[in-house]
C-alpha cells in the first residue's frame, strides 16, 4: 500500500501539458470544455493529499473480492467507492468487551503462574535464610560473632553425646559376644551329635560317649537359654542407644539450627538498630524485628523441648539399664555355675520366652 504524493495543482499540470499536446493533433476544437469538466471533476474528488485517503495497487477488483469478503462493489468515474461505509472501514475494536474478561485482567493469575510465584519466593526465602545462618556460623567460628550459649543446656548435650558413645561401644561387644557364643552352642551341639553316632558304632566305649553327648545336649540347652537372654539384652541396648537416645539427639540438632538463625536475626537486627538514621529505614528495621521475633519463640520452644527430653531420658535410662543389667548378670552367673533351675528363673522373671529349636523363620509378609 502506498500514498500518491501528488497534489490538485501537480496533476492538473499534466493534464494542460496533454492538453495542449491533443490540441496540436486535433486543431483545439474541444480542448477547452474538455479541461472545465475535468477541472471540475477533480475539485469535486478527494484530497489526494489526505492521509486517509490511501489507494492499494492492484486491481480496483481483485481489492474489492479479496479485501472484503462478500464485496461486489466497484469504483464510478470519479474514483470513489461505492461501497457502504461498513465494508469500506473495519470494525473498531470493542473496549468494553476486553474490560470485563477476567482472563485479560492483570490481577487474575491462572493456578501455574500462581505456582510457580510461590515456588520463587519460597526458594527466595530459603536463600536469603542460608546465606544469614552461613554468615553467622563463619563469624562464629573464627571468632568474630557473638554467640547464645546456655552453659547447663550445653552440658547436659555434651553428656548425652559421650553416653551415646559409650553405649553403642558395650553394644557393639555385646553383639560380639553373643556372636561367638552362638557358634560355641553350635559346636557343642554337633559335638554332641557325634559322640552319639560313636555310641551307637563302638560298642566298647558306648557308656563314655553317651556320658558326653548328655554333658554337651546339656550345655546346648542351657547355651539356647543364656543366648535369649544376651539376645534380649542386645537388642534393648540397641534400641536405648538408636532409637531413644537419637530421638532426643534429633531434637537437638533441630535446636542447634534454631540458635544459629536466632543469633543470624539477632545480630542483624543490632547492626540495624546501631547503623545511622540516615542509611537504614524504619520499614527495614521493624522487618528484622519481626523476623527476629519468630525466631526468638522458635528457639525458646526448642529449648525447653530439649530439656524436657533429656530428663525423660535420663529417668528411662536409669530404669532399663537397670533391668537389663541385671538380667545378664543373674543369666551368666547361672549358666557358667550350672544352675539350670536358676538360669529358667531368669528367664521368667524378665518375661523371655524362647523359640524353640526347629521352628522356621517367619516369612516376610509376618514379619
Amino acid at each position: 500500500m502506498f500514498h500518491i504524493t501528488k497534489g490538485k495543482l501537480e496533476l492538473s499540470l499534466e493534464v494542460h501539458v496533454i492538453m495542449a499536446g491533443r490540441d496540436m493533433v486535433n486543431g483545439g476544437g474541444e480542448v477547452d470544455t474538455f479541461e472545465k469538466d475535468l477541472k471540475e471533476i477533480l475539485e469535486d474528488g478527494p484530497n489526494l493529499n489526505d492521509m486517509h485517503n490511501t489507494v492499494q495497487t492492484g486491481s480496483p477488483q481483485k481489492i474489492m473480492t479479496s479485501s472484503y469478503p462478500g464485496g461486489s462493489g466497484s469504483f464510478d468515474s470519479t474514483g470513489s467507492s461505492q461501497l457502504p461505509r461498513s465494508q469500506t472501514m473495519p470494525p473498531a475494536t470493542s473496549h468494553v468487551s476486553l474490560s470485563n474478561n477476567p482472563s485479560s485482567n492483570g490481577d487474575f493469575l491462572p493456578k501455574t503462574v500462581q505456582t510457580a510465584q510461590s515456588k520463587i519466593e519460597t526458594i527466595k526465602s530459603w536463600s536469603v535464610n542460608t546465606f544469614k545462618c552461613t554468615k553467622q556460623y563463619i563469624a562464629e567460628r573464627l571468632g568474630k560473632g557473638s554467640k547464645t550459649v546456655d552453659l547447663e543446656l550445653e552440658a547436659q548435650i555434651e553428656v548425652l553425646r559421650d553416653m551415646q558413645r559409650k553405649y553403642a561401644n558395650i553394644l557393639r561387644l555385646a553383639k560380639n559376644l553373643t556372636s561367638h557364643f552362638c557358634n560355641v552352642v553350635q559346636t557343642q551341639r554337633a559335638l554332641g551329635e557325634a559322640f552319639s553316632e560313636q555310641a551307637q558304632r563302638s560298642p566298647e566305649l558306648q557308656e563314655e560317649f553317651s556320658y558326653n553327648c548328655e554333658t554337651q545336649r546339656a550345655l546346648v540347652k542351657n547355651g539356647e537359654v543364656l543366648l535369649g537372654a544376651m539376645n534380649f539384652f542386645t537388642s534393648t541396648i540397641n534400641t536405648l542407644c538408636n532409637k531413644t537416645m537419637e530421638d532426643t539427639l534429633l531434637t537437638v540438632r533441630q535446636y542447634e539450627a534454631a540458635r544459629l538463625e536466632y543469633d543470624a536475626y539477632r545480630n542483624e537486627m543490632e547492626a540495624l538498630q546501631l547503623a545511622p538514621r540516615e542509611s537504614t529505614s524504619a520499614t527495614k528495621v521493624e522487618g528484622s524485628k519481626r523476623k527476629f521475633d519468630e525466631h526468638k519463640v522458635k528457639f525458646e520452644k526448642l529449648r525447653a523441648d530439649v530439656s524436657i527430653k533429656l530428663k525423660f531420658l535420663d529417668e528411662n535410662r536409669v530404669k532399663v539399664m537397670h533391668k537389663q543389667l541385671l538380667l545378664f548378670h543373674n543369666a551368666v552367673s547361672a549358666y557358667f555355675t550350672g544352675n539350670d533351675s536358676a538360669l529358667e528363673a531368669t528367664l521368667k522373671q524378665f518375661n523371655i520366652k524362647l523359640k524353640p529349636a526347629n521352628t522356621e523363620k517367619p516369612s516376610w509378609i509376618e514379619q
